[in-house]
């Protein structure tokens, strides 16, 4: 530092302390949210899961409706971060597709049934009437992301001539139906325990009627072909 320099002080560990504290009231609040609902829930009982003033969530984050915003549109872009690295596996090698998209779905559902994902779902149904916007906002800041880059992924396989497929964006979305859709049921919503074994008869099965839709005689064969 040159002679008269004013010193300059870092803010980063203020804004690291900000940033954890609005996590925590985030956290706590979408735990408050799925335990009691959105209408019993409130602002006091969020303060106290998170161990904050009351007039802290204020500051950060407003009202208890522009918390809730909040709350739905991050956890679900934090969870699609996560799921959106499911694809880093993603199979190339043709020899490598069945045991590469169990893979894929296996992780996939993991991050789908995980509990913070589970309860944004329940959330957004149980309040959907209220929050008509917010659907559509969920699914931009989460979903919507991992489909259109799982259709990448199957667009680039079917160029390769690996696979058959039309409508990149649809199979993405019937990829996924195929290996997930059966599990909400089965977990009551999120809401009790799934059968590890359960969970991995549904992906096996979702992949092979996958790759009996869209694959080509190479893709489809495997243990689960034959039936």
């Amino acid at each position: 530092m040159s002679v008269g320099e004013t010193p300059k002080t870092s803010t980063a560990p203020v804004d690291r302390g900000r940033m954890d504290k609005r996590r925590a009231i985030l956290e706590a609040a979408l735990r408050v949210f799925a335990r009691v609902g959105y209408t019993q829930a409130s602002l006091d009982m969020i303060a106290t899961e998170a161990g904050v003033a009351k007039p802290t969530i204020y500051n950060h984050l407003g009202s208890k409706e522009n918390l809730f915003r909040h709350v739905m549109t991050e956890t679900a872009a934090r969870s699609n971060a996560k799921t959106l690295e499911v694809l880093e596996s993603f199979p190339n090698d043709p020899g490598e597709l069945r045991p590469g998209l169990e893979d894929v779905a296996h992780k996939l559902v993991d991050c789908y049934c995980d509990e913070q994902s589970e309860a944004v779902r329940r959330l957004l149904y149980a309040e959907a009437v209220r929050f008509p916007d917010l659907f559509d906002a969920v699914r931009a800041s989460g979903p919507n992301q991992f489909t259109d880059a799982l259709a990448g992924r199957l667009a680039r396989l079917a160029n390769a001539g690996h696979l058959r497929i039309n409508d990149p964006e649809r199979a993405a979305n019937q990829f996924i139906a195929l290996v997930y859709d059966e599990l909400p049921e089965m977990s009551a919503l999120g809401t009790r325990p799934l059968d590890p074994e359960q969970v991995g008869q549904v992906v096996t099965a979702g992949v092979d009627t996958f790759l009996r839709a869209f694959g080509t005689g190479g893709s489809v064969s495997g243990p689960d072909a034959s039936g």
